[in-house]
């Protein structure tokens, strides 16, 4: 649900004395028996951020692939010889019955005990589980909790959800990110009301079929709200698994997914497969954690195979992450009898489908005339520079973003430009009822301090 922050290097444990796993439970069977069962799922793995909705044709083609064996995922499809170390080989893991019921029965019996008391762990309401999995993907909880709170009483049924006009949608998500989530949500709503007469289907297979719905929402869902045995990973769980079982491997690497999402088709078959998602989940937000695991406080020490070989610190391998790229946009400031010229961005890329002081992208050391010309061919308007206002910058998770504000001004002031999905004149009031990004807010407040509506 959270993102990996920098790992703090830490002493390897010595082996304490093991526990006797419990006996094996009924039912409890090897993770071949397990996944040779279970139904395939059409999808690729989505650790934690959704992909955009898979064409129908793929997902038909993926729903015929045959389920392999756990031993056959994890041999299938190599990551790239060229980023494959001794470290990331095909993981091999087959745990057998005993190993499965020494994590299942106590990590459910450590959820009933300590799990936190979230909002959306108090509804059985399936439309509500779901808003609460879109927020939670790639936002920390504690930052989720209010937004979840006053969306839910804005849109508070998928139908109302897909009745509203999409910018109410986006401007009751500002400032949460990630807004091609708000714009699948509210898809995913419509389609709901259309094609399942308002109330979300109960199978992950139906879910797949709606906007934004990955493997690991449709998991959740199903799972959480319906009780379906479906199983999930995100990077919690990645983690717990990645620990528990050994599992080798670098995040990303197809082979050891394919291990992962095996495991966890195999623990989630039983009681409560729900709440044994969320007991996977909780487990690694609160105490096997990114650094500093709390090993003496886990629940299922003794079943970890990092934890006996003092390798906790090493399993998960960290992820390498690509500084953020430099981007410099140049904003139209122009105002215009109280009001300000807004532009509405296409819905791919970056700000998709959001509300902005219209922008054009330019090189940083780009001169201030030079960039005007940008902004004008973005307008289709002859565009004349009057000052500039200064630069804004925010810090996003791959973009180090800096926004010039350009006061402008034109004979003709523009009501449509094929660079944007729409124009609008908007005063400060009628700017805040709109989807804008925070970023893009932050400049309009700028501008607005400079004095630029001041006998404008």
């Amino acid at each position: 649900m959270s993102t990996r922050g920098p790992r703090a290097p830490r002493a390897k444990r010595a082996d304490s004395a093991r526990p006797p796993a419990p006996r094996t439970k009924r039912g409890v069977s090897t993770v071949e028996e397990f996944v040779a069962k279970a139904p395939s799922s059409p999808t690729a793995p989505d650790d934690v951020a959704e992909p955009e909705a898979i064409a129908p044709a793929r997902r038909a083609k993926r729903d015929a692939a045959p389920t392999a064996t756990v031993a056959q995922l994890a041999t299938a499809a190599p990551a790239p010889r060229a980023k494959r170390t001794a470290s990331t080989a095909a993981p091999t893991v087959s745990p057998g019955p005993e190993h499965l019921a020494a994590v299942r029965g106590p990590l459910l019996a450590w959820y009933d005990r300590n799990k936190r008391d979230l909002p959306w762990r108090r509804t059985r309401d399936p439309y509500a589980i779901w808003l609460s999995e879109v927020m939670l993907q790639q936002t920390q909880v504690s930052t989720v909790i209010p937004y979840w709170e006053r969306f839910l009483k804005r849109f508070p049924t998928a139908l109302a959800l897909a009745a509203a006009p999409l910018d109410d949608v986006l401007a009751g998500w500002k400032g949460l990110g990630y807004y091609s989530r708000a714009r699948n949500l509210h898809r995913a709503a419509q389609e709901v009301v259309a094609r399942f007469a308002g109330r979300l289907p109960s199978t992950a297979a139906e879910l797949l079929t709606l906007p934004g719905f990955g493997r690991y929402t449709a998991g959740a869902v199903a799972s959480i709200a319906f009780g379906e045995e479906a199983p999930l990973v995100d990077g919690n769980v990645a983690r717990v698994l990645s620990r528990l079982f050994e599992v080798e491997g670098l995040p990303g690497d197809r082979a050891r997914e394919a291990t992962l999402w095996a495991l966890a088709t195999a623990l989630v078959k039983g009681e409560r497969p729900g709440d044994f998602n969320q007991a996977l989940m909780e487990h690694g937000a609160t105490t096997c954690r990114p650094e500093s695991p709390l090993c003496l406080l886990c629940p299922v020490r003794g079943a970890c195979v990092a934890f006996r070989k003092g390798r906790v610190d090493e399993l998960p391998p960290a992820k390498v992450r690509a500084a953020p790229k430099k981007l410099t946009l140049a904003l139209a400031v122009w105002p215009h009898a109280g009001t300000l010229l807004f532009a509405r961005r296409a819905d791919a890329g970056l700000f998709g489908g959001l509300w902005e002081l219209p922008a054009a992208e330019v090189d940083e050391d780009l001169p201030d005339a030079d960039a005007t010309s940008r902004l004008a061919t973005a307008l289709d308007a002859e565009v004349t520079l009057e000052t500039a206002l200064g630069t804004v910058k925010r810090q996003l998770t791959h973009r180090d973003l800096t926004l010039r504000l350009l006061r402008v001004s034109g004979a003709r002031r523009p009501t449509r430009a094929p660079a944007f999905q729409e124009l609008r004149w908007c005063t400060p009031a009628e700017a805040a009822a709109l989807g804008m990004s925070t970023a893009m807010q932050r400049a309009l407040e700028s501008a607005l301090a400079s004095g630029v509506l001041r006998g404008g």
